[in-house]
């Protein structure tokens, strides 16, 4: 197994709870897998990613498919994401953390990626979701498919507009062949 090393390591992370994260959500047809680093308290709260309510993720992915998955129930977004081709884990399975900060996470227990990439043949992109998920890419870029960080969906990332998250994340999903190039 491989061992990642979150970003802090603090004394304190014997007084902060060994959390675990929630399960990949994928299908053999997908094209484009976004890694988180981990679940945020809400997230976790829920048993859905990307519950905090301010995060962009959603409204994001949303807009770049062109769909309107800010009304629908969470089971029919996943749905709805995965007969598009995307697919949906984190870097890490578990970890120590107090609060939903990346920051503070320790102790991290990797996800095995290699295992679930090695059962998705048709996968083109691998995207980082943020700078401690991609604290993974050297691992990810032995896999084989491209592999791409991309703007923290996070409310703490406030240096990028939510704009140009969205450029960026769209680019993404055209690279993976999850909708086509705007024409001019």
């Amino acid at each position: 197994m491989v061992r990642l090393s979150p970003s802090h390591t603090t004394d304190s992370a014997s007084s902060a709870p060994l959390l675990t994260g929630l399960g990949p959500l994928v299908r053999p047809d997908c094209r484009l897998l976004v890694l988180g680093s981990f679940p945020s308290v809400a997230s976790l709260q829920a048993q859905q990613y990307y519950a905090h309510a301010r995060n962009h993720f959603w409204p994001i992915v949303g807009d770049v498919l062109g769909l309107d998955l800010m009304t629908m129930p969470y089971d029919a977004r996943i749905a709805a994401v995965q007969r598009r081709g995307l697919g949906i884990w984190d870097v890490y399975a578990q970890c120590s953390r107090a609060g939903s900060l990346d920051s503070a996470i320790t102790e991290a227990i990797p996800n095995d990626l290699v295992a679930l990439v090695a059962g998705l043949p048709q996968l083109r992109l691998i995207a980082h979701n943020g700078g401690e998920s991609a604290r993974a890419m050297r691992l990810t870029r032995s896999l084989g498919p491209e592999v791409r960080r991309l703007p923290s969906t996070s409310p703490a990332n406030a240096s990028w507009s939510l704009a140009r998250k969205r450029a960026a994340w769209r680019e993404a999903f055209v690279a993976a062949q999850l909708i086509e190039e705007p024409h001019a």
